[in-house]
């Protein structure tokens, strides 16, 4: 059986919350890394993998599988033997869900957007993303004031999805400060077997 393949960017945190889960569920993949300052990602040969040119892609025999979310999904219906990272059940799979909803729309506009400019150089309305930012992180910590995960009472992918643009905020100069719940949730992603860090960048308030 061929080994796992991810295709991948060091600084991308949608790249990061699929080498976290892999590393989580325990899987031998080969972590590949693409050259985004040389236009690796635009190159015929990565475009026949995902059409969008876009990080990560994983390789799974012969599927060939893009979108970060998708990926997670994929991953826990075929890997996690107990279906606690995406639970059978209707209502819990539906949480969860929201949660990558969450992770693709405020986040991604907000947290993740802020550390573009401030990272990548991307020429966004960074105010915009900062106050989009503290909106949903508001709504997050008041979201965990009686509960330790963010869809179920585990943790599942939709915590792995959010939490690695939440913990590099400070890098887009979004300050975390006032969300005591939400940076106790990320220790405790943190404190998961299997975790692993994403690489820092020394910019905005972690600089």
């Amino acid at each position: 059986m061929s080994k796992i393949k991810l295709y991948r960017h060091p600084l991308s945190g949608h790249s990061h919350r699929v080498e976290l889960f892999i590393s989580m569920l325990g899987i031998d993949a080969d972590i590949i890394d693409v050259d985004l300052a040389s236009g690796a990602h635009k190159k015929p040969d990565f475009l026949q993998k995902n059409a969008f040119g876009q990080l990560p892609v994983l390789e799974d025999g012969e599927l060939i599988l893009a979108d970060s979310n998708a990926i997670l999904v994929y991953l826990a219906s075929k890997y996690d033997q107990d279906r606690t990272w995406l639970p059978n059940d209707p209502i819990q799979a539906a949480q969860v869900q929201q949660f990558l909803s969450t992770a693709a729309g405020p986040i991604a506009y907000g947290p993740a957007s802020a550390r573009l400019v401030t990272v990548f150089g991307a020429g966004l309305d960074h105010q915009k993303a900062i106050d989009t930012a503290h909106s949903v992180l508001g709504v997050l910590d008041g979201h965990l004031a009686d509960r330790k995960w963010l869809a179920t009472t585990d943790p599942t992918i939709a915590d792995l999805a959010n939490y690695a643009y939440i913990a590099h905020a400070p890098e887009g100069n979004v300050s975390l400060q006032d969300y005591s719940r939400v940076r106790a949730w990320l220790k405790r992603v943190e404190q998961l077997p299997g975790f692993v860090p994403m690489q820092t960048t020394a910019v905005g308030l972690a600089a």
